[in-house]
């Protein structure tokens, strides 16, 4: 019997390989709004005592000025990654004063447009580039989508795997072997990745007020929020960091070279609406570019392709010239329920899903037809994924959720047994089955319990989890760092502000003619 899924996990189970299944890496970034103690959005700017956001190498900002953004190092083991991210928070809670951190991927409820502030990064030609950036996603999406949170979750496999699974007769470099490995491993995320959004989506609910008015179709519970009955991750719906100009960006992955043309295309297409706004008014810059995309980063997709970039080097030209490095999963939304967002269970089941997405055959997505049925797959469970009975498209056949999910949890159960056989215990087959509860009983998902919370306190979208912060924040707070980790902090700290002065000094220069050397990286 043919079982290509079979054939792989045994080429990297013998004992010259296996070893190579505990070599990959993980790391986390996770966002997180800053909150005053009455759960609305803090407007002080981002604390020094956290050092310099432009340099800071675990604690800087993504968006809005109030948005924290902690980024661990890479780690071969899940409680490791999860500790490091624990110690982060904890140094951040010793330096906060009467703030707090809002752990919900939708937004606290906000103050009028005008008076969400966005990253500010100093006087410094890159600090300058990343902030006008932001007053261009202001322009584009509105302040308060740069208010949304979530958990990106970064994974390699040892670079020896995708030479341990060529074929013979497989000519092709290692740079090349590597990076379309990378490709068909995002081609089956696209396929699976609905299965992220019902065990682990955690926002069926807003605040009444982040719409503004805009047009939608939830449902009220209680007069201040808005939801969903059988939504997983508003977050990741229509509701969330879209527009039209993107709406045409839906690459399909056939490889690289076709994703860094899809790109490159955008970063230098004019956009009607953006050229009508320009990039100066006033005298000033309002966004670094008229196209469809400003910069590469600003595509906002489930799943990215990265390599580490040199400084001051686009992320398109190191993926161009040196391949594929690492993936980026970018769907995940916080997890409420878990002081840190992430668990080292859910680190765990991630790292066997994505491990079945790499060695699973990954035939090519056709535009009009298994790509579009993934996407059709994704915006029916983040809107619905819950609801009894719902049916998806399995290469053009309905199926039931619960049967497909069932299925993907046997083979995934599969790379967990082979990845716990090499590191010892059986970790990664415990996540796996812990999720499968969730299949058999959609009221454990976390968007189930985020709604069952709402509804048995009776209290509103912010009281709820403004609640849920506190308590993460005196857990946090009860535990103080060591003094070597302390010290450590505050090392960085102060280092980042170092440097941050160092650039000020050295990038003082025509700004202008900054803004028009980083885009023409891209075409020298």
């Amino acid at each position: 019997m043919n079982d290509p899924l079979a054939q792989r996990l045994a080429l990297l189970s013998r004992p010259e390989s296996a070893r190579l299944l505990a070599g990959g890496l993980q790391g986390v970034e996770k966002e997180s709004l800053r909150v005053r103690p009455d759960g609305t959005l803090a407007p002080t700017p981002h604390p020094p005592a956290l050092g310099s956001a432009l340099t800071h190498p675990s604690i800087t900002t993504d968006y809005a000025e109030a948005l924290l953004e902690f980024v661990t190092g890479t780690h071969g083991d899940a409680d490791a990654l999860v500790g490091q991210l624990r110690d982060i928070h904890r140094f951040v809670y010793s330096e906060l004063g009467d703030e707090l951190l809002w752990n919900q991927s939708m937004p606290c409820p906000l103050p009028p447009e005008p008076d969400i502030a966005i990253g500010w990064y100093g006087t410094s030609n890159s600090g300058m580039l990343k902030h006008v950036y932001r007053r261009g996603l202001a322009l584009r999406y509105g302040k308060a989508m740069q208010c949304i949170a979530g958990i990106h979750y970064n994974f390699s496999l040892a670079p020896g795997v995708w030479d341990a699974l060529a074929e013979p007769g497989d000519t092709r470099d290692a740079q090349t072997r590597q990076s379309e490995g990378y490709i068909g491993l995002i081609r089956n995320f696209s396929r699976f990745s609905w299965l992220l959004m019902y065990l682990f989506g955690a926002s069926p609910a807003l605040s009444a007020d982040f719409l503004r008015g805009r047009e939608h179709g939830l449902q009220s519970l209680g007069e201040d929020t808005l939801y969903l009955p059988w939504a997983t991750s508003l977050r990741m719906s229509d509701l969330g960091y879209q527009n039209q100009a993107q709406s045409g960006l839906r690459p399909c992955y056939t490889d690289l070279d076709s994703y860094l043309k899809n790109l490159y295309h955008a970063v230098n297409q004019p956009w009607p609406a953006y050229e009508r706004i320009g990039t100066h008014q006033n005298g000033e810059w309002v966004q670094l570019s008229t196209h469809i995309l400003q910069i590469e980063n600003e595509y906002y997709s489930s799943i990215r392709p990265k390599r580490v970039a040199r400084r001051g080097e686009r992320p398109l030209r190191a993926l161009q010239e040196r391949g594929v490095q690492y993936v980026e999963v970018r769907c995940l939304d916080i997890d409420p329920f878990e002081p840190t967002g992430i668990s080292a269970e859910t680190c765990r089941f991630l790292n066997a899903f994505l491990l079945l997405c790499a060695i699973e055959p990954s035939p090519l997505l056709p535009q009009g037809g298994w790509c579009a049925q993934s996407a059709a797959n994704f915006a029916a469970v983040v809107k619905e994924g819950r609801k009894p009975g719902l049916a998806l498209l399995r290469q053009g056949e309905s199926v039931p959720l619960t049967t497909w999910a069932h299925d993907l949890l046997d083979q995934i159960g599969r790379c967990a047994e082979a990845i716990d056989a090499v590191v010892g215990g059986t970790g990664h087959a415990q996540a796996v089955q812990a999720q499968r509860a969730k299949v058999d009983d959609a009221e454990k998902t976390p968007s189930a319990r985020v709604l069952a919370g709402l509804r048995e306190t009776g209290q509103s979208f912010e009281a709820y989890f403004l609640g849920l912060g506190k308590a993460h924040a005196q857990a946090l707070r009860a535990e103080p760092l060591s003094a070597e980790t302390r010290a450590a902090f505050e090392a960085a700290r102060q280092a980042s502000v170092s440097e941050q002065a160092e650039l000020e000094q050295t990038q003082s220069g025509d700004f202008d003619a900054y803004v028009q050397a980083y885009h023409a990286s891209l075409s020298d």
